[in-house]
């Protein structure tokens, strides 16, 4: 049954869109209203005949939309009789991915062996961090 209706729900959308590619534009709706002053017609649009494509895509529409409501209860899932948000979150089994090209945190950054850090004797002055040499000094 489940499988019926979904065949004909496709069917029927692949009409739909035909039928509504066949019409022609009206050149209406709210990008033709433009300024303040445009004509009542674009407004509150004028009264036509309905064509077979109109009439068409109003059953098309209309059978889409009792179809889909179908599907929603016929549909496997329908039977749950307990909201999917009273389960709660379960727990992450895996720890989240690392995106690439990103460095992966070890712990506190220790700087390097040799990077100076420390003022050099006799300057009197501190180097700048990262470095390896102390500042110039003003003569």
């Amino acid at each position: 049954m489940y499988l019926f209706l979904l065949s004909i729900l496709v069917l029927d959308s692949f009409l739909l869109i035909a039928i509504v590619l066949l019409q022609a534009g009206k050149g209406g709706g709210l990008a033709a209203m433009g300024a303040a002053g445009a004509g009542t017609d674009s407004l509150f649009g004028s009264r036509q005949t309905a064509t077979l494509l109109t009439k068409a895509t109003w059953w098309a529409g209309g059978v889409f939309l009792v179809l889909s409501f179908a599907l929603s209860i016929v549909g496997p899932g329908s039977a749950r009789t307990e909201s999917i948000l009273r389960e709660g979150v379960a727990p992450a089994s895996t720890p989240a991915r690392k995106a690439p090209g990103l460095p992966t945190p070890s712990g506190p950054a220790a700087p390097a062996a040799g990077t100076g850090t420390a003022p050099a004797a006799g300057t009197g002055s501190t180097p700048a961090p990262g470095t390896g040499t102390a500042p110039a000094t003003p003569k």
